[in-house]
């Protein structure tokens, strides 16, 4: 056993009572909450990740289903929840925050791995439990490593699409994102969406697989085909969607009362006809693409950013797989109008980078700021900067 810590700032679990410090958030009522759905749903453990449905890597207040649950707001973690027990997974990155947030009904897992994870499982629930988890917040790799780790063991891996920790985290749980998605204008696309689509579509046609349908759920893949953008996620110029498009029809997948006038008449442009967007219910794409695969037909899809909930209703014979979609692999090919925006954005930056350094330079000695006015400072000298939506993550800012 480690000895007592004496900082004041992390748990001692050990203590009689135990100690918290300010910084831990109480879950007991939380787990209870959870706990008596898992019990209405015959489930004995519960995973919780920390993604969202389209394998982002950052995610919205309203998808921070592990943070919630257990007070830890760090950026990657697993929890798994039994009826008396209680496990957060994460990296060393995380390890003294999550010392600092949780409270003494979690134990803390130096580690990520799924056997891990697993171990832990076999030991906490008999043979002849169910473990239960949402399939349209893990990836087909994930989903499948469970599998292999409970493989034999005579515990049952259940997918279960209603969500059990969004139950019971009922009217609390954040709304959906209710601002403007707008149309990105021409002069920073270099091609408009109609030739994207004719481009894909054409990379349809050349595969031998002759896919009929390509399915987009990256929230950049849909982002970047139709030239629109949002701000869903916190420094992600991204909205919820997904796209399925085949060769005479496209399908997003949106909100469309948070379209833009201009981004509805462009995606209208072509109606009817092989380049009209028909824009369906954000909540539909399981039913829409249920129906879809009845049908004689070949979906393509990127299994990196494809959730096992999604990929599960395709039959497999009817499954084109490759990490990336060509989506995926298209945006990743500037065009000479993309490669002229990103230096001209690049220059921009570099004028507020040393707009801030000769800032440092004069007042530093003042003792006049410090990390955190240091990095508000150089927020508002890139705002200044022509066509600035803000920056890409959150400021690091440290000296010494």
């Amino acid at each position: 056993p480690r000895a007592p810590s004496t900082r004041n700032d992390i748990r001692d679990c050990s203590a009689d009572p135990p100690y918290l410090p300010p910084t831990a958030t109480n879950t007991t009522a939380r787990l209870a909450a959870l706990r008596g759905t898992m019990r209405t749903h015959g489930v004995h453990a519960y995973i919780v990740p920390s993604t969202d449905a389209h394998m982002s890597e950052y995610i919205s207040e309203r998808d921070a289903r592990l943070g919630w649950l257990t007070g830890f707001t760090g950026s990657a973690g697993t929890a798994v929840v039994t009826q008396d027990k209680a496990g957060l997974w994460t990296d060393s990155r995380y390890w003294t925050q999550a010392e600092r947030e949780l409270d003494c009904n979690w134990e803390l897992q130096r580690t990520t791995s799924i056997e891990s994870i697993g171990m832990w499982i076999l030991m906490a629930i008999p043979a002849g439990g169910n473990v239960s988890l949402d399939p349209f917040l893990f990836s087909i790799d994930t989903w499948n490593s469970y599998s292999r780790a409970l493989q034999g063991s005579g515990r049952t891996l259940l997918p279960l699409e209603t969500n059990l920790v969004d139950q019971a985290w009922g009217d609390q749980r954040p709304l959906p994102s209710s601002s403007e998605i707008y149309s990105l204008p021409a002069e920073f696309t270099g091609s408009s969406w109609q030739e994207k689509v004719d481009g894909i579509r054409q990379q349809m046609e050349q595969h031998m697989r002759r896919p009929t349908a390509v399915l987009l759920s990256g929230l950049e893949e849909t982002a970047w085909l139709f030239n629109l953008r949002g701000d869903d996620i916190p420094y992600n110029p991204v909205f919820y969607s997904y796209t399925l498009l085949t060769n005479t029809t496209i399908s997003l997948f949106v909100e469309e009362s948070r379209l833009s006038a201009a981004a509805q008449e462009s995606l209208r442009s072509g109606c009817p006809g092989p380049l009209c967007v028909e824009l369906q219910e954000y909540g539909q794409v399981s039913a829409h693409l249920r129906r879809y695969a009845q049908g004689n037909v070949t979906v393509w899809l990127g299994t990196e950013y494809t959730t096992y909930g999604l990929y599960g209703i395709i039959p497999q014979e009817k499954l084109l797989e490759e990490n990336y979609s060509p989506v995926m692999t298209a945006k990743a090919v500037k065009n000479a109008r993309e490669q002229e925006m990103l230096r001209a954005a690049h220059v921009r930056d570099a004028v507020a980078v040393i707009q801030y350094l000769l800032w440092l330079e004069k007042t530093v000695p003042q003792g006049q700021v410090d990390e955190f006015s240091g990095a508000q400072h150089i927020d508002a000298l890139r705002w200044a900067q022509e066509h600035s939506r803000g920056p890409s993550f959150q400021s690091i800012s440290a000296s010494g």
